[in-house]
């Protein structure tokens, strides 16, 4: 009975052959996924997807239909990518850091239009000259002890509580990725997600500015800058004759 906006998390992704973190952290997400997925008491306000095999032609499902992109990558820690540039194009909301093209397109559509949280790549360097200590994040916040708690003492996997043990290990020990630093801000976050998600004209307009502040990251702008600053020539629009036209022969390559 606690209010709660409903929601399908949907994750896509692949692990090398060689990258035992990553099939951990997918295996984990699906044994999640089995209990949420089966609890009456959650029914249907959320349920937990495992895109399997994820590729352009999931994507061109998903990425229409999407009402929120999570961009959670730490500061500092990632190269700009194009998935929530085509989100953005698609009117999906993005909550993010201030990290890789967020930067970007944060600027472009203004940070009303976005759900920015966590540390920047600022904050990232002074935690780190410090001293990064998980501990310190875990023993303070209650909610965030009891999640990783959950995971170590094996709620999500009976009858084999050291399953992921090494992922506990990870965030509680060497983490680069200062994971636990940034749970409470991305917890409030999230919850203007969900307060913004009801107020459906505000929903609305945000999906709106995204929708209309996207023309910059157009092939045709990337192509034209790649050809000013990096090849040295200028772009030139002139169409191109068909490569067939009338009264040529057409062949084939051999």
């Amino acid at each position: 009975s606690a209010p709660f906006t409903p929601r399908t998390v949907m994750i896509g992704g692949k692990a090398a052959p060689g990258y035992y973190m990553a099939k951990q952290i997918i295996k984990l997400f699906n044994r999640v996924g089995t209990v949420v997925n089966s609890d009456p008491t959650v029914g249907d306000k959320l349920k937990v997807v495992f895109l399997t095999n994820y590729r352009v032609t999931l994507a061109e499902k998903i990425m229409p239909a999407a009402d929120l992109s999570e961009q959670i990558s730490t500061a500092g820690t990632e190269a700009s990518g194009t998935g929530n540039m085509k989100f953005m194009l698609n009117g999906g909301l993005t909550i993010g850091t201030l990290d890789g093209a967020n930067v970007e397109m944060a600027e472009e559509m203004g940070n009303e239009n976005i759900f920015i949280f966590g540390m920047t790549v600022d904050d990232v360097e002074v935690v780190q000259a410090k001293g990064y200590n998980a501990y310190d994040y875990y023993n303070n916040c209650p909610e965030l002890k009891q999640v990783i708690d959950m995971i170590k003492d094996g709620f999500f996997t009976p009858g084999n509580e050291n399953e992921f043990k090494d992922v506990v290990d990870l965030l509680l020990g060497n983490d680069r990725f200062l994971t636990l630093a940034d749970y409470k801000s991305y917890i409030a976050a999230q919850d203007e997600v969900s307060a913004t998600y009801n107020n459906t004209s505000k929903w609305a307009e945000m999906a709106i500015h995204n929708i209309a502040s996207s023309g910059k990251f157009s092939s045709d702008r990337t192509i034209a800058e790649y050809a000013r600053e990096i090849w040295g020539i200028e772009p030139d629009y002139k169409k191109l004759p068909h490569p067939h036209v009338e009264g040529s022969k057409e062949t084939s390559p051999e």
